[in-house]
């Protein structure tokens, strides 16, 4: 059904693409009033920017339709829902460090100063 859907979601974009770009801009029609051929089209003078407005807007409805079915199917996969779900307990533990070891170097003539506040 996903795959189904995803063909048909494609289709849908691709002919929105093909309509947007056909119609005409809004300074077209400033050539049709000096006489450029638009009264020769298939739909008439007028009529085509009727028929492929009202065809891009069901294509538009039908791309927001197929994209909101395509996210609800995909969020309903039955994977982890947060990545720490994934990582294993004993991953999440900080390493130790050991006791044995100083927490200052012997090595150290001078004692160490303390830093100066900040005033």
């Amino acid at each position: 059904m996903f795959t189904v859907l995803l063909v048909i979601h494609l289709l849908v974009a691709v002919a929105l693409i093909v309509l947007v770009l056909l119609q005409h801009g809004k300074g077209a029609d400033m050539g049709a009033a000096f006489g450029s051929g638009a009264s020769s089209t298939v739909f008439g003078a007028r009529g085509s920017a009727n028929f492929l407005s009202r065809t891009t807007a069901f294509l538009a409805a039908g791309f927001f339709i197929t994209s909101i079915a395509l996210a609800m199917m995909a969020g309903q996969g039955s994977g982890p829902s947060s990545v720490t779900d994934v990582i294993p307990e004993e991953a999440v533990e900080a390493p130790r460090a050991p006791l044995d070891a100083p927490a200052v170097p012997e090595s150290a003539d001078e004692p160490v100063a303390p830093a100066p506040a900040n005033e």
